[in-house]
């Protein structure tokens, strides 16, 4: 049944999130289908007009109001340094943000001097060291950062962990679990406030039961 209304706009982000995002809303009768090459559509329901957009690019594209909705890790959302409104915490997805280093190294909790870190996540890491007050020399580095203990670039690493293979397979381990990361249904806060109750009736679709 269509939805009459003008849809809620919402950015999904390309890559490991996007298949089950789109079977999670299909489950619920939201049918969602780009075409070839297309980055923009509106779903079976009419209720959303759907951006595939890139994982890091999602947050900039909901703090502006160009998508009123996105879905999101907290680990991408807090990276951003941007604020939400966070409306739904989803049932797929989770992982861990964990520091890893190879099979006994100390942890980095023990008192030792500055803590050399490889990461993708900056800032999520920072503030993990500060809070505790660690000194901390953190690398940026885009991905692959596995690498870096093997070839003596940094001693530690922060870093996703989902099964933690590709850690054992590159000799490391899990030293410290830093946060649980949830996958969030967010919303740009002016957007929310015009558009609450139509993003009600949404969250609720979404933590329905499967139809």
């Amino acid at each position: 049944m269509k939805n009459n209304s003008k849809p809620l706009t919402i950015a999904l982000p390309k890559g490991r999130l996007l298949d089950s995002v789109v079977s999670h809303l299909a489950q619920r009768g939201m049918d969602i289908s780009f075409g070839s090459r297309k980055l923009s559509t509106v779903d079976s329901t009419g209720r959303l007009e759907v951006y595939k957009v890139k994982n890091h690019d999602l947050p900039t594209y909901v703090h502006h109001g160009i998508a009123g909705l996105g879905i999101v890790g907290d680990d991408t959302a807090a990276e951003s340094g941007l604020s939400f409104t966070r409306v739904l915490t989803l049932p797929f997805g989770g992982t861990r943000l964990c520091v890893a280093a190879p099979t006994g190294t100390p942890s980095p909790e023990i008192p030792g001097g500055t803590v050399r870190v490889a990461t993708s996540y900056v800032r999520m890491t920072r503030d993990w060291f500060h809070r505790r007050g660690i000194p901390v020399k953190i690398i940026r580095l885009g991905g692959s950062v596995e690498l870096a203990p093997v070839l003596k670039l940094a001693p530690y690493i922060v870093d996703l962990v989902e099964t933690g293979n590709t850690l054992a397979a590159n000799g490391l381990e899990i030293l410290v679990d830093m946060a649980d990361i949830k996958v969030r249904l967010i919303a740009n806060s002016a957007y929310f406030k015009l558009h609450y109750r139509e993003i009600g009736e949404l969250a609720d679709i979404m933590m329905r039961e499967k139809s």
